[in-house]
């Protein structure tokens, strides 16, 4: 098979919807072999079956489980150049009222499920002598939003862990991440189809718009491309602008034109 990913074995996690499914359809029409891996095994084994690839059930929390879910794709598809870690969850609410099971489960899907990827995969991949990771980590991980303190804190964590593999894996295996904004997906279905919401989210972002799970997965798939060859330890934000936008200045300037100077 023809593309720019003909060859390459590609494994993505949390790819039963959403950015990861977009990310399995997008990797397989450029040529790859594609493992979807998912803790709901009819949305993997779906999606599995649309892009012609296998589908693997796990939860990434567990460790143990992730790594021979790793090395049971690399086997059945000749080998694994590339990892995308994907799977994640979330929720808001006030920072104090989360209570602890709540925000050690924000930590163990979106952070701790990260290194189990990077783990598993990274010997593979170095044994081989090459390999790209790109980790889905998320704008708030840059700049936190209220009501996703331990959501934007493990996000925070996938980005330093990014650059931390980035270095330790390099030069073999490139490490990168995206940082999307507002997307439509499975963890913003609430906001997308509530009209009042999903058109203040949009009257925030300078492109008008919530973005697709299909615009990350090009992302995503830049990154782990050979156009990306040279790139390591890097985090692209996709956003549509939404982070540009200052509060303080726009404030300031609301309130210098309402005074008539």
């Amino acid at each position: 098979m023809s593309g720019r990913f003909a060859g390459r074995q590609v494994l993505v996690t949390g790819g039963g919807s959403g950015i990861g499914a977009a990310t399995c359809a997008l990797f397989a029409r450029e040529g790859a072999a594609v493992t979807v891996l998912d803790r709901d095994g009819e949305s993997a084994g779906q999606v599995a079956a649309e892009v012609g690839g296998r589908a693997v059930v796990c939860d990434v929390r567990d460790g143990d489980a992730v790594t021979t879910a790793v090395h049971e794709a690399a086997e059945a598809m000749g080998g694994l150049t590339d990892l995308v870690n994907n799977a994640g969850i979330g929720t808001a609410k006030p920072l104090l009222d989360y209570s602890d099971k709540q925000f050690a489960l924000l930590i163990a899907v979106n952070l701790t499920g990260t290194f189990h990827g990077i783990r598993a995969a990274g010997p593979i991949m170095l044994a081989a002598g090459r390999g790209s990771i790109v980790n889905n980590a998320s704008l708030t991980g840059i700049r936190p939003t209220r009501g996703e303190g331990p959501y934007s804190a493990a996000k925070a964590g996938v980005l330093a862990l990014t650059q931390s593999a980035a270095l330790e894996l390099a030069p073999a295996v490139r490490v990168n991440a995206v940082a999307p904004g507002m997307i439509e997906s499975p963890l913003t279905a609430m906001v997308v189809a509530n009209d009042a919401w999903r058109t203040a989210a949009e009257a925030g972002t300078p492109a008008g718009r919530i973005g697709t799970s299909d615009e990350v997965a090009e992302v995503i798939a830049f990154l782990a491309s050979d156009a990306a060859s040279y790139v390591t330890g890097q985090t692209i934000v996709v956003d549509g602008g939404s982070v540009l936008p200052s509060l303080q200045s726009d404030a300031l300037l609301r309130a210098i034109s309402e005074s008539g100077f």
